[in-house]
């Protein structure tokens, strides 16, 4: 219910991560097509037609267990030599192939896996696997190309250990599996590459990647026999390898430890943490649920929350390997709290679920949304993906499937043993993650040092005649299905698209509003409070029954001004329904507000002091003229001053249906989705004439530059901003994200990420972002990079900025940019969520909902002089606002 910053630690501390359980696989489908290559790879291909893509998962089991003493990142390592050379394959082709695929490529160490995926439109899976076949069959691991990716894994290592919720997991992993590979991160250190060399990584490669120790999923609009057909031919003959042994895991008594560590978070985290079974026990699904349970908003856990006493709570699985996991207890508290006492009440009612037993009803509740969300994670392909990979290679399942057949097996005493044995104070790990206050933000010149850097080489890569056969035509996407697009009497915008790949349907809805523009003076903060309240029911539903009725039907939702259902076909309209009950009756309970508004003040008054706020706040103030609205801020005095009458009138005034677009994606007709959104909706009303609730168009920004300290970064977040003088409506919008597209976006294959990590080695990411809005319109150029590299990148980036002014890019580069813009558009169709965002955003801001294949028609027509036009038209290389967020500069 609290802040998204909340949200965001909680997911990244369950991880991206499916956790199944064993259980009898159920018959293969005619969407899953199984193989095992003659060399030993296993394959899986699943068929959904949910969009023109497909999404490719290579899956090699191997990870940081394997690691050789005194070198835990070596598999990380690997991962990134991958992408700087293969079999007949260099770097460069690497980078330029992904690129025109659509740049939505990537990799991920973990303690048992190392995992490759890319997403591409479905037309081109041919080219995708050629280039991870090729990586299977070798790797170059030249000892002058580790040179140059050692300076960027080693940015991404300092980046990771400035995470507070990553160091925790990492001090409590320390804890919980001492003497075991779990205990150490495969992240590495900046000790063990420096002393890691290309000879040493091409020795694990050999080891370890071979067709006989790999998971290869497909999912996406693909023919199975089709795919396995190429599969055989491009794998087939790649020799099977003898395996090392893998590390024996002997778990250790855990001993009890306390710790707190400082945090650059604007809130107080306060964990208890537990090992638990792990994947490979059969009580692990039954972990599992009890996750679910303790998480449950019914749950005593939650009622901290409602109670006053923490912000937020939550419980989750941090980890999860095949000896032992680890679980989590957190609560979220002001930045001021003493943890003291909210500690000693989640060991209370820990405590009291071991002794007494967890409730029925939320088992049979957790049961049945996590039956729920084996139809749900159908509705993305990449989720696809990543869930029988996960499934196959993390945890040894036979399909994502397993977890449905476990979790209905287990019953309340299953839960309630597993409770009893490992919800224990004795071992348990107490944690807190501890605010340090920012510094405030001290101006600086923006600049450093007069070293000169010449330009580096650029040429065409020339490309094996397999990918550029087909990758250098140009085509424009499929056209985007059709949408059903109503207005409803009361002013509601419906739009319905029916996709019938699952039996579920996905509502997302936005009213638009801003409260810079719309909250009274002096009430800062207001929309925050409100939006917060909408999870204390409805004035039928109190916060409990109303979460019943949700859980009654296994139904994911949220309400306020931007909000969303998930829900199970036959149970639309019961999900309309509740949505629509919670979004126009809100209880806003007078007990409610007292504990919010003294909560959400604390809250702020913690934010307004951490690094990351004072980032941003330097920022807009430098960025926009005084008094604009985008510098109101909300404050402890002005949330203290809130009364619950102003939550009611500001409720009314801004929560109109003439303001609302909601889009329905799935198997459910437009007549049907209108029944129901009819029926529940139609009777809301607008009262007065619509509020003004854009903000005005602001002029151009000088140049400035602030360093805002933070003690818990170990390198610099440079943000370079300006200001630019057009509208999302502006036809230059057009040749401006073509040029980004030249800038980055694609890898090694555009000419920031070529300049500043491949040649030098300065960053480990660059992106540039073009965030054209209805009225205004900031170009934006983000990095991370060591102190003393800060001015050396911004240099590169000014003189590459220059360049796209004064020169044409080249027609390789054009045509590079183009396939990037082209093949990129189709994959946002790649999951319902995707589809149903994009089609309310154009809503919401006035653009045609085939806004895509608009801009493929116009990316598609534009020169080269276009670009640079554009670019010496309306880019500032002179007057970036320069923020650095961490170590002073040198």
């Amino acid at each position: 219910m609290f802040w998204s910053i909340v949200r965001m630690t909680a997911v990244s501390l369950l991880g991206a991560v499916l956790l199944f359980a064993q259980g009898t696989p159920p018959p293969q489908g005619n969407d899953v097509t199984r193989a095992t290559l003659d060399n030993g790879m296993r394959v899986v291909i699943l068929r959904n037609s949910l969009a023109p893509v497909v999404t490719v998962e290579q899956n090699y089991l191997v990870g940081g267990d394997e690691t050789p003493s005194g070198f835990p990142g070596m598999a990380h390592a690997q991962e990134h030599m991958a992408f700087r050379g293969c079999a007949d394959l260099t770097g460069d082709q690497i980078s330029a192939i992904y690129a025109q695929l659509g740049g939505s490529d990537n990799a991920d160490t973990q303690q048992n896996i190392t995992q490759y995926f890319v997403t591409l439109p479905a037309g081109d899976l041919d080219v995708a696997l050629r280039v991870d076949a090729a990586c299977m069959q070798d790797v170059q691991d030249s000892q002058s190309e580790w040179a140059q990716e050692k300076g960027a894994i080693e940015q991404e290592v300092a980046r990771d250990l400035s995470n507070p919720t990553y160091k925790f997991i990492t001090r409590a992993s320390e804890d919980l599996f001492s003497g075991t590979p779990y205990s150490h991160d495969p992240l590495g250190t900046k000790e063990s590459f420096d002393a890691t060399t290309g000879e040493m990584l091409k020795s694990f490669y050999k080891a370890w990647y071979a067709p006989n120790n790999a998971i290869l999923i497909i999912a996406g609009d693909v023919e199975p026999n089709v795919v396995l057909a190429k599969v055989r031919e491009y794998y087939g003959k790649i020799p099977r390898k003898t395996l090392p042994p893998r590390p024996e895991v002997n778990l250790s008594p855990v001993k009890s430890e306390s710790f707190t560590l400082d945090s650059n978070l604007p809130y107080l985290l306060a964990f208890i943490a537990y090992r638990m079974p792990g994947t490979d026990s059969p009580d692990f699904a039954a972990v599992h649920i009890l996750s679910d349970v303790l998480a449950s908003q019914r749950g005593n856990l939650y009622e901290l929350v409602p109670q006053g006493k923490a912000l937020e709570t939550e419980f989750g699985l941090a980890e999860a390997y095949p000896k032992g996991s680890m679980a989590f207890s957190l609560a979220v508290l002001p930045a001021a709290a003493d943890a003291a006492p909210v500690i000693q009440e989640m060991r209370k009612i820990m405590a009291d679920y071991a002794s007494k037993g967890v409730p029925a009803d939320l088992v049979e509740a957790a049961k049945r949304r996590e039956i729920a969300a084996s139809e749900f994670r159908r509705n993305s392909i990449p989720g696809l993906a990543e869930a029988w990979s996960d499934a196959l290679a993390a945890e040894g399942r036979n399909s994502p499937d397993d977890d449905v057949e476990a979790m209905k097996r287990v019953t309340v005493e299953d839960v309630n043993r597993v409770a009893k044995t490992f919800l224990v104070d004795q071992g348990s790990i107490t944690a807190q993650l501890k605010p340090a206050p920012s510094g405030e933000p001290v101006a600086s010149n923006g600049f450093g040092g007069n070293e000169q850097l010449t330009a580096a080489p650029t040429k065409p890569v020339e490309l094996p005649s397999w990918a550029s056969s087909r990758l250098l035509t140009l085509e424009l996407p499929p056209p985007q299905p059709a949408s059903s697009d109503l207005t409803l009497p009361n002013g509601l915008r419906l739009i319905v698209r029916t996709v019938k790949v699952t039996p579920t349907v996905t509502v997302v809805g936005n009213i638009r509003h801003d409260p810079q523009v719309e909250a009274p003076a002096g009430r800062d903060g207001i929309a925050r409070v409100l939006d917060n309240l909408f999870s204390y029911g409805t004035k039928n539903l109190d916060r409990v029954a109303f979460q019943k009725a949700l859980d009654d039907i296994a139904a994911e939702e949220s309400a306020g001004f931007e909000f969303t259902l998930q829900v199970l076909k036959q149970d639309f309209p019961r999900g309309v329904q509740l949505l629509a009950d919670n979004e126009l009756n809100p209880a806003l309970p007078e007990q409610a507000f007292n504990v919010l508004k003294p909560q959400t003040a604390q809250f702020v008054a913690g934010q307004m002091k951490s690094p990351g706020y004072r980032a941003g706040r330097a920022l807009e103030v430098a960025l926009f003229p005084p008094k604009d609205p985008a510098l109101r801020q909300a404050t402890p005095e002005t949330v203290s001053a809130l009364t619950l009458d102003d939550i009611k009138q500001y409720y009314a005034k801004t929560m109109r249906p003439d303001l609302t677009t909601i889009a329905v994606i799935g198997d459910i007709t437009p007549e049907q989705a209108r029944a129901a959104i009819e029926k529940s909706f139609g009777d809301w009303k607008a009262a007065g004439p619509k509020p003004e609730v854009d903000l005005p168009r602001v002029p151009a920004n000088k140049a400035s530059a602030q360093n805002v300290p933070d003690p818990n970064e170990l390198q610099d977040s440079v943000n370079l901003s300006e200001t630019i003088p057009i509208t999302r409506f502006d036809d230059d919008y057009y040749p401006l994200q073509l040029g980004n597209h030249v800038l980055g976006g694609g890898f090694y294959a555009t000419r920031l990420y070529h300049d500043l990590r491949q040649v030098t080695g300065y960053v480990y990411s660059v992106d540039v972002v073009l965030n054209a809005q209805k009225t205004r319109t900031i170009f934006t150029v983000d990095y991370a990079c060591d102190p003393q590299n800060v001015s050396k990148a911004r240099q590169l980036i000014q003189r590459d900025l220059i360049a796209m002014q004064k020169e044409k890019v080249t027609p390789a580069e054009l045509q590079l940019a183009k396939a990037l813009v082209l093949r990129q558009l189709p994959l946002a169709e790649s999951s319902e969520d995707g589809v149903a965002n994009a089609l309310v955003r154009r809503a919401q801001i006035g653009l045609p909902l085939n806004e895509a294949d608009r801009a493929a028609k116009r990316f598609n027509e534009l020169t080269a002089d276009d670009v640079r036009a554009a670019f010496a038209k309306w880019i500032r290389p002179d007057d970036f606002v320069q923020i650095v967020r961490g170590p002073t500069p040198q």
